[in-house]
């Protein structure tokens, strides 16, 4: 998983009671895009340092205007 600053992490809840979260990746811990994550979520503003696990997905900015410009 590679992500840049200004992507949305995506996790999804594993368990039948959870919900999906969105946050907007803020800061990189390494140059090459690699987890962990700084996360500020989108639901309560929070930031939280974040090691995404197999439920969770990036989503770039490129593919946020590509999905857009489909509409």
């Amino acid at each position: 998983m590679k992500a840049t600053v200004g992507d949305r992490l995506i996790v999804g809840g594993t368990h039948g009671g959870d919900v999906r979260r969105i946050g907007v990746i803020t800061q990189l811990r390494h140059p090459d895009g690699s987890p962990p994550y700084m996360v500020r979520w989108v639901d309560d503003e929070r930031e939280s340092l974040v090691f995404p696990g197999p439920d969770a997905r990036v989503v770039t900015r490129q593919d946020r205007d590509a999905a857009f410009a489909a509409l």
